[in-house]
Order: structure tokens, then C-alpha cells, then sequence
């Protein structure tokens, strides 16, 4: 199956429009939003306040909260996630990331190394 690339945007926090509010996004209906895409998610989650040290990856990926809430440490600046938000994360992109206090569930999609053109966060509702 051909995976289409997920459209990217500039560097920026995208606002407004969207047909959905990310309080009535069931776990189903993110979930089928990626799979519209050609993306094929997994799903991870963890408790409240866990921590990720700085890594990278060799591969682009698209991560959406499900959940909870997560926030992302890059070079840029710290990229805070709540429910229905999606990051963008290019490959190589060194980041770190701490849990909120009701922990996260996040599905995460991964993509060939070039797929995405910018690390790009999208607030819930516009994507």
C-alpha cells in the first residue's frame, strides 16, 4: 500500500477552523483520521510525570495525544500536546519529553526519513 505524505506546515502552532472539537474526538476517530492519510499508528502511553531524556530518530513521525498531555523539548522551544494536538517530528530532530500530571496516550505513526518537511506542531482542530 502507498503511503501518502502527511501535509506539512510551517513551524508554527496552527488555530481556528477544523470540523471537530478534540473533546468529542473518540480514540477510533483519531485514529481513522491517520489511517485516512495512508498512516498505519501505533499506540503508547505513560503514567503521570515520566520522562524521556534527549534522543533522535532515524525516521520522521506523527504523534498524536489521544489523552492526557505530553510536552516535547526541541531546539525551537518546548512544543506542549493535549488531547487531539499533533506533532510532526522530522528525523535527527533531538527531543525530550516530560508526561503531565494524568499521565498520556499517544498514537504514533513513523515515516521514511525526508516524508515531512518541517517539525510542525498542529492544535487540535485544525488538522
Amino acid at each position: 500500500m502507498e503511503r501518502r505524505r502527511p501535509r506539512a506546515a510551517s513551524p508554527k502552532v496552527s488555530s481556528g477552523g477544523g470540523g471537530y472539537h478534540a473533546s468529542a474526538m473518540s480514540d477510533a476517530s483519531l485514529r481513522a483520521r491517520l489511517t485516512a492519510e495512508g498512516l498505519d499508528p501505533g499506540t503508547w502511553s505513560n503514567g503521570p510525570h515520566d520522562r524521556y531524556g534527549s534522543h533522535d530518530h532515524g525516521y520522521d513521525k506523527v504523534i498524536v495525544v489521544e489523552a492526557g498531555s505530553i510536552r516535547f523539548g526541541i531546539d525551537a522551544g518546548p512544543v506542549e500536546l493535549g488531547q487531539g494536538d499533533r506533532l510532526e517530528l522530522l528525523a535527527g530532530t533531538a527531543h525530550d519529553a516530560v508526561v503531565g500530571p494524568d499521565g498520556v496516550t499517544c498514537l504514533e505513526a513513523h515515516l521514511p526519513q525526508g516524508s515531512l518537511h518541517a517539525t510542525t506542531r498542529h492544535a487540535a482542530g485544525t488538522w
